[in-house]
C-alpha cells in the first residue's frame, strides 16, 4: 500500500516559518499544500510572495494552496466586448482606490450563500484589514450616486496583484472595478493579475490558465520588485463624481 500523503503542517507560534516547496502541493484537491499556521501580515506576504494563498471555511483550520494550472491576467489582456466598452465610456459612475476598503471585503462576504457560510469569516476580514493598514493590500470602488455598485480587492506585492474578490450591485460594477485596475497596473508596468483558479467567468474576461512553474517564472521576480506600499491613488484620468465623497468610507 502506498503511503499516505501528509499534509506540512504550520507552526502558529512562528510566522517566520519557511513553507514547503510548492511541487509537493497535492493533485486532489488541486493545489492544497499546507495546514495550520496563522494570518500574520508576515506569513501572509512571504505566503503571497511564493505564489501560496490561504482558503479555507471558517469551520476549518487555515488551508494553504498553489494550484497548478494557475490563472492570470495579464494588465493589458482584459476582454472589453462592445457593449462593455460603452458601459465604461458612459462615464456614470465614479472609480476610486483604497477609499472603502472595510465596504468592499463585506460585499464580497456577503456574496456567498448564508445558509452555508462564507470562505471569507471574520478572521480573513481582520488579516486582510491588517494588510490594508499597512499598505499592502487594496480595493477598487465603483460608484454610482453616492452608491457603491461594485468594486475588488486583493494584495499588491512589487509588481504583481493577487485578486481576492469581486463583487456587483450592478450591471457591470465588478467589470467597471477590473477595467480601471487593468489600466492603472499597466501604467506602472505590473506583470500580471493572479487570479487563482480559472472560473469560466474569468476565462471571459480575458485570464489564461498557465502552468504553475510558468506561473512562478513570471509571478517570484514580479514580486521582488521595488512596491508601491501604502494607500493607493489613481494617477490616471478615471471618472470622477462628487457625490461618492460623501461616503468618506476610507480604513
Amino acid at each position: 500500500m502506498d503511503n499516505p500523503i501528509r499534509l506540512h503542517w504550520l507552526d502558529p507560534r512562528n510566522p517566520h516559518q519557511h513553507f514547503p516547496p510548492v511541487h509537493l502541493a497535492m493533485r486532489d484537491p488541486n493545489g492544497l499544500l499546507a495546514i495550520g499556521g496563522d494570518l500574520s501580515p508576515v506569513r501572509l506576504l512571504r505566503a503571497y510572495a511564493q505564489g501560496i494563498f490561504p482558503w479555507y471555511n471558517p469551520d476549518e483550520p487555515i488551508l494553504w494552496w498553489c494550484p497548478d494550472p494557475r490563472s492570470v491576467l495579464l494588465p493589458d489582456g482584459l476582454k472589453v466586448s462592445r457593449s462593455f466598452r460603452k458601459a465604461v465610456e458612459r462615464a456614470d459612475y465614479a472609480v476610486t482606490l483604497d477609499l472603502a476598503f472595510p465596504e468592499v471585503m463585506e460585499a464580497c462576504a456577503g456574496l456567498r450563500d448564508k445558509s452555508r457560510g462564507t470562505w471569507l469569516g471574520s478572521d480573513m476580514k481582520r488579516a486582510y484589514l491588517e494588510l490594508h493598514r499597512g499598505g499592502h493590500c487594496h480595493s477598487v470602488e465603483v460608484w454610482r450616486s453616492g452608491e457603491l455598485i461594485g468594486g475588488l480587492y486583493g494584495v499588491a506585492l512589487g509588481r504583481s496583484f493577487f485578486g481576492e474578490s469581486m463583487f456587483s450591485r450592478a450591471d457591470n460594477g465588478s467589470k467597471i472595478a477590473l477595467y480601471w485596475l487593468c489600466r492603472q497596473l499597466q501604467a506602472w508596468h505590473f506583470a500580471l493579475i493572479d487570479c487563482q483558479v480559472s472560473s469560466p467567468h474569468l476565462l471571459s474576461l480575458g485570464a489564461v490558465e498557465m502552468p504553475r512553474e510558468e506561473f512562478l517564472r513570471l509571478q517570484r521576480p514580479a514580486a521582488e520588485q521595488p512596491g508601491r506600499i501604502g494607500r493607493w491613488r489613481f494617477d490616471i484620468d478615471v471618472p470622477a463624481e462628487t457625490a461618492h465623497l460623501s461616503r468618506g468610507a476610507a480604513a
